[in-house]
C-alpha cells in the first residue's frame, strides 16, 4: 500500500467520522466546528486528486465565508436549544422514513456499476500548459451543464425557503405592503398647520 493510499484512507476515515459528529453532536457551535473539519479533510482528498483548484475554493468559500458567518449567527443570536428539540418526536418517523430512502437509491446507485460518461482525457503527465481549472470549466458547462444548472435551481429554492422559514411567524419582522403604499394621498403624509406669529420682546 503506498503513502497516497494510507493519506487517502486516513483523510476519509477523518472525514466520516467528523460527518456524523455533525448531525449527531447537540452544541450547533460544535457542530459547525465539526463541518470545518470535514471540509478540510475534503479539500485534503481533492489535492490528493491533484484537484488543487477544487481544494481551495472549498477552504475559502465554505470554510473562510460561509462557516465563519453561520458561527457569528450561531454564537451572536440567542438560540433556545430546548424548545428546538420539543417536536423531535413528531417528526423522527418522518425523517427515519426519509433516512432510509436515501439508503436504498444510494444502494441502488452504488450497486449499479461505473456511470457510462464520455470524458475528457487529461494528459498522461502534468505538464506545464495543463490546467485542471480549465478541464473542469469545459466539463462542468459542456458534459455536465444541466446538472450544474439544476443544483444552481435547487440551491435557490434552499435559499428563498430558508428566508421565508426564517421570517415565518415573527412579530417583529417587519413588512411593506405595496398596495397602501401606492394609494397613498397628499394628505396622508402632508398636514398644514397654521400658527399665529410671536413677536420677542
Amino acid at each position: 500500500m503506498t503513502f497516497e493510499q494510507l493519506a487517502f484512507y486516513f483523510l476519509a476515515s477523518v472525514a466520516v467520522v467528523a460527518a456524523i459528529m455533525v448531525v449527531t453532536v447537540r452544541n450547533p457551535v460544535r457542530a459547525a466546528m465539526f463541518l470545518i473539519l470535514t471540509f478540510f479533510t475534503v479539500g485534503c482528498i481533492w489535492l490528493l486528486m491533484e484537484a488543487e483548484f477544487l481544494a481551495i475554493v472549498l477552504v475559502l468559500v465554505y470554510v473562510g465565508a460561509v462557516m465563519v458567518l453561520f458561527l457569528f449567527i450561531v454564537m451572536m443570536l440567542d438560540i433556545d436549544i430546548d424548545q428546538l428539540r420539543e417536536g423531535f418526536g413528531e417528526y423522527l418517523p418522518i425523517g427515519a422514513t426519509v433516512a432510509v430512502i436515501i439508503l436504498l437509491q444510494l444502494a441502488i446507485v452504488l450497486s449499479s456499476g461505473p456511470f457510462e460518461i464520455e470524458q475528457m482525457p487529461a494528459p498522461a503527465a502534468a505538464t506545464a500548459e495543463y490546467s485542471n481549472t480549465h478541464q473542469l470549466g469545459l466539463l462542468i458547462y459542456t458534459y455536465y451543464v444541466y446538472p450544474f444548472e439544476l443544483a444552481a435551481v435547487l440551491l435557490l429554492l434552499a435559499m428563498v425557503a430558508a428566508i421565508s422559514l426564517g421570517l415565518r411567524g415573527r412579530s417583529t419582522s417587519k413588512r411593506q405592503k405595496p398596495n397602501e403604499q401606492v394609494r397613498v394621498h397628499k394628505k396622508d403624509r402632508l398636514r398644514m398647520v397654521k400658527m399665529n406669529a410671536e413677536k420677542q420682546d
